[in-house]
């Protein structure tokens, strides 16, 4: 059944403020952004986009976003823009990136559905538009092979998500219910001992044995297993097609709304930086960790970099359908009340470039704009 009814979580600020938290390892922790003020080559000769002196681009420093980093280092966002100056800001945490684009310190980016959700929800459907996907899968429970050996196993035991309420947090408590298991959803007690872990200490944790295992995105999931964890379940695996939402595009109303040419150059060039990663994986492997390491000093080691590249699908189509069923598995663990999210999706731009490009168009289950 579609969601349908307006407004947040019913529990409280404290759940309210960890919701958007998504996107992971995925995306990230923390609350700290990194600004990029690295001077952007702007192509001699070409035109400013809706007479924009710059367009400013956020995404967080992880594979699950792959498509901003490769587009940076690559330079197909300023190909795009031409004379418009590309500027990027990357950051650690859903809430300071959605923050960023209610007060005009960005005016796209990359985030993970939670925080879309929340986003959205939390501003009664006045702040933000999903204008296209990127990234699906790249999701794992791993665990401690010695303690578990079967999903039967997990019970008893004490796993790790990100944070409460995050899109892991949603997804592992969901599981854990279709087990005809109990876990309490905000102290996480129970069947489970569900345990809210910052992804850049959980490796620690798990390898001081405070955790049985870990329901994480990539690459705090390949980290582990170089720690000597093994994958027990795939998350794309409990989804049709094997597919389901992990990084989504957005931008703010207001910029969509007053600077349409300059939001379709950017999904042209996440289109085109679509197919040269799907059609170059090792070269876009390489570009995207590039990246990582100019933007945070520290690129990743083939053994974590390798198999979690591997996991990650690039994708134009926002899998609108899923993000409706996430929110759905976040009102069933009781984290939140039926949010209204007709009209966050506005697509109309993206499947111009598709068509123009000569791909097929995508779908917005019903939840874009009239």
């Amino acid at each position: 059944m579609p969601v349908n009814r307006s407004t947040f979580l019913r529990r409280g600020a404290a759940v309210a403020a960890a919701l958007p938290l998504l996107a992971l390892g995925a995306c990230g922790y923390g609350s700290d952004s990194k600004d990029d003020n690295s001077k952007a080559k702007v192509a001699a000769g070409s035109e400013k986009i809706d007479g924009l002196d710059s367009v400013k681009i956020g995404y967080f420093g992880n594979l699950t976003h792959a498509t901003a980093l490769v587009a940076n280092q690559k330079g197909y966002f300023q190909k795009e823009l031409g004379a418009t100056e590309a500027k990027y800001q990357v950051f650690n945490a859903g809430p300071s990136e959605i923050e960023a684009l209610n007060s005009g310190s960005i005016d796209i980016g990359w985030i993970g559905p939670s925080p879309s959700i929340n986003g959205y929800t939390k501003s009664k459907g006045t702040n933000l538009r999903i204008i296209g996907g990127s990234a699906s899968g790249g999701v794992k429970l791993v665990v401690n092979p010695k303690k578990i050996k079967s999903l039967k196993d997990v019970k008893g035991k004490k796993i790790a998500t990100p944070q409460l309420g995050n899109t892991q947090d949603v997804a592992f408590l969901n599981w854990i219910a279709d087990q005809g298991w109990k876990v309490d959803a905000e102290s996480g007690k129970g069947d489970v001992s569900v345990i809210r872990t910052d992804n850049k200490v959980t490796p620690d944790a798990y390898k001081a044995g405070s955790l049985d295992g870990a329901w994480v995105p990539e690459p705090t999931a390949s980290k582990l297993v170089a720690g000597g964890a093994k994958v027990l379940l795939d998350e794309s695996d409990l989804w049709p097609d094997k597919k389901f939402v992990i990084t989504n595009i957005i931008v703010s109303q207001k910029f969509l709304k007053e600077h349409p040419k300059a939001v379709e150059a950017v999904l042209k060039a996440s289109v085109e930086t679509n197919k040269w990663i799907n059609a170059n994986p090792d070269e876009a492997k390489a570009a995207a960790n590039k990246q990582l390491e100019a933007d945070s000093g520290k690129a990743l080691p083939a053994e974590v970099l390798d198999p979690a590249w591997k996991s990650i699908q690039f994708t134009n189509d926002p899998l609108a359908s899923t993000l409706n069923t996430e929110a759905e598995h976040a009102v069933k663990a009781g984290l939140l009340e039926d949010p209204l999210l007709k009209g966050i999706y506005d697509l109309t731009l993206l499947n111009k470039v598709l068509k123009a490009d000569g791909e097929s168009t995508v779908d917005d289950a019903g939840l874009g704009v009239k």
